[in-house]
């Protein structure tokens, strides 16, 4: 017995981790851990006589100037008026990084590239370099191109992981890819279709693993879900509702602005732990059966009160692809694969954390209500104190 409370302590403290160190964490989580590059690639229109391609590159502003071994000026640049001087000012230096790290080719040989623009725009709130390449490329028609990339490597200690998501359109085909260290290449002319699941399936997983924000909210849910039942309810009611708004957000029928839905999140997070932490102080909270009238004011709103929050997390997920564009069925499979990823690895998070729960419960009821107690607390801290900065950061 002595046994099973310990292994249910340490399991479920390894779960939850440290609040402290959460709080402390998760502003370098949330931007310089990582970043993704986003890349339009599109090829000659049917019937041309050439093999030359057309791409539009969206790196983090920041990060790029970083990259390129430029002074603080140049990267710490705000507004857009003074970053696009900037890139004006360093175009040699930004142009050679990225053509060193970024290269299509066609039947084994390097087209030339040549940077036809550069601009600055949005993505969540943060300022990217917006650079269009032409490539020209010698051959004849009927080839096969490379579309590689090596931007942002792990080696240069400012991100690591970085992923190059492309949308393409070249050699009559037309589709999705993710480009990481590990495979960096998309050729054209592979049967790609379950090649493309199986990248956006990894990059969805990925993208839930690594947000603190939307683990800790599931967490959230998990600590004072008492039966199968309420986890089974619940995991449904979130899955249904981000599901929903994270197509709809990701194909560009919704659009809500980053400093609208990340708060929110923040909320939600901040919202459902407090109930859990009100819960436990009362000695309810799934640690003791209470009557049918202490539960079921909750229970009645519980539901509605994730499906609502739900629907804010699907914006939220729908910003990793930073995909806009009309439906096709290409899209398609990349956003489902998305979303499966996702859900796969929410079901890992509560096939681990609920047993643990369980077990913690029945063997050590009394040492369960103090750990999931300052557990929950922690959360709400963390979450209280993303909502103060992202609001902060808003203005």
């Amino acid at each position: 017995m002595r046994f099973g409370r310990s292994l249910a302590l340490a399991g479920l403290l390894t779960v939850v981790g440290s609040p402290a160190g959460l709080l402390l964490a998760a502003p370098a989580v949330a931007h310089d851990a990582t970043s993704d590059v986003y890349a339009e690639v599109t090829g000659p229109a049917a019937g041309e006589p050439t093999a030359d391609v057309a791409a539009v590159l969206d790196l983090e502003y920041d990060l790029l100037m970083k990259s390129a071994w430029l002074r603080a000026e140049a990267y710490e640049a705000t507004g857009r008026a003074e970053q696009l001087a900037q890139l004006d000012k360093h175009e040699g230096a930004v142009d050679g990084y990225v053509t060193d790290r970024f290269v299509v080719a066609y039947d084994g040989e390097p087209c030339a590239p040549t940077l036809v623009a550069a601009d600055i725009v949005e993505r969540g709130e943060r300022p990217y370099a917006a650079l269009t390449y032409s490539f020209a490329c010698d051959g004849g028609l009927g080839g096969v191109h490379e579309v590689s990339s090596a931007l942002f490597p792990d080696a240069e200690s400012f991100v690591h992981s970085t992923e190059t998501v492309i949308r393409y359109t070249l050699d009559e085909e037309e589709g999705s890819a993710v480009l990481t260290a590990a495979s960096p290449t998309l050729t054209t002319g592979e049967n790609r279709v379950l090649k493309q699941v199986g990248e956006f399936f990894v990059l969805g997983g990925e993208h839930l693993l690594l947000g603190l924000d939307h683990v800790l909210f599931l967490l959230a849910l998990l600590i004072d879900a008492r039966r199968l039942r309420d986890v089974v309810w619940t995991a449904t009611a979130f899955t249904v509702a981000h599901s929903v708004t994270f197509l709809l957000a990701a194909l560009g029928v919704v659009s809500v602005p980053v400093t609208v839905v990340e708060p929110v999140i923040s909320a939600s997070i901040a919202v459902v732990a407090a109930v859990d932490l009100y819960r436990i102080w009362r000695g309810r909270g799934g640690l003791v059966p209470g009557t049918r009238a202490e539960r079921g004011a909750w229970d009645r709103w519980r539901l509605p009160v994730v499906f609502v929050f739900g629907l804010v997390h699907g914006v939220g997920f729908a910003g990793a692809l930073g995909i806009d564009a009309a439906w096709s069925w290409t899209l398609l499979w990349s956003l489902l694969s998305f979303n499966v990823g996702i859900e796969a690895v929410q079901l890992g998070i509560i096939a681990v954390v609920f047993p643990l729960l369980v077990l913690l419960r029945v063997r050590a009821p009394r040492a369960a209500r103090w750990v999931l107690g300052t557990a929950t607390a922690g959360i709400v801290a963390v979450a209280l104190y993303w909502v103060v900065e992202r609001i902060a950061g808003a203005f």
